[in-house]
């Protein structure tokens, strides 16, 4: 199940989530010719990559920060951007440019804190935004529940999109990174499932002052949990998955 876009147009140019998908593409393109030399990518891994074990003797604390711009492989890289290009704009909108990027960057330490925390001696180096599109997602939950994002459902030889609403979308989510980080070992690398959960509920904290101030539950109530503007409208012979779309203002 992967969502391709959704349904909540914003209502400014996301400039900070656009920067984000830039220098996330050519930090990658600039170390991608390390893959093929094996000890070369595993000392720049070293240098750049959170690596529990380290963090927790004190060393390197940069890489909390450095991690969230690496990347293991070009499929991760492009479904991290794909995340974060469907629900980066809104937060940002909500936010504004620099309280999105302080809130992207914070939710991406919590998420390198919570994975070094599930596994303290590990060895296994971390990268990926995960843990910080991760953040996003939770304020996108705390924010937009009701909002319809379309997903691509695949069943063997059956593709087929629909629209859900963002609770059950996220929700499904974060229940598979939860029941699969209780199963998987921390030390044996593989997917970061605690910084993903760790990301996923940063960003939740991090957004309840906003929604708070928005009105709390009165917000939902007032917006039935959707976006509080219309939601933009696709017709499929005419769009380009993915799209995002944007408020006209009138």
């Amino acid at each position: 199940m992967f969502p391709i876009r959704d349904h909540n147009p914003s209502g400014r140019t996301p400039y900070v989530t656009y920067g984000l998908i830039v220098a996330n593409v050519l930090i990658f393109l600039g170390y991608s010719g390390l893959f093929a030399d094996e000890r070369a990518l595993g000392w720049f891994f070293y240098d750049w990559a959170m690596t529990p074990a380290r963090l927790s003797s004190g060393e390197a604390p940069h890489t909390l920060v450095t991690s969230m711009f690496l990347h293991g492989g070009l499929l991760h890289l492009a479904g991290n951007m794909l995340f974060l290009f469907i629900f980066g704009d809104n937060m940002e909108d909500e936010m504004g440019h620099g309280g999105f990027l302080a809130f992207y960057l914070a939710a991406g330490i919590g998420a390198a804190l919570a994975q070094t925390v599930s596994a303290p001696f590990s060895q296994v180096p971390m990268v990926g935004a995960s843990g910080a599109i991760a953040g996003v997602m939770g304020g996108y939950l705390l924010m937009f529940p009701r909002a319809r994002v379309d997903v691509l459902i695949i069943l063997v030889i059956i593709f087929k999109v629909l629209p859900v609403p963002a609770w059950l979308m996220l929700g499904v989510w974060l229940a598979i990174q939860l029941f699969s980080g209780v199963g998987a070992d921390p030390d044996a690398g593989g997917v970061a499932y605690w910084a993903h959960s760790g990301g996923f509920f940063a960003g939740l904290l991090l957004t309840l002052p906003l929604w708070l101030r928005r009105g709390g539950p009165g917000y939902w109530q007032r917006t039935h949990g959707e976006p509080p503007h219309p939601e933009a409208r696709y017709r499929w012979r005419a769009s380009r998955v993915p799209a995002a779309g944007r408020r006209r203002n009138r």
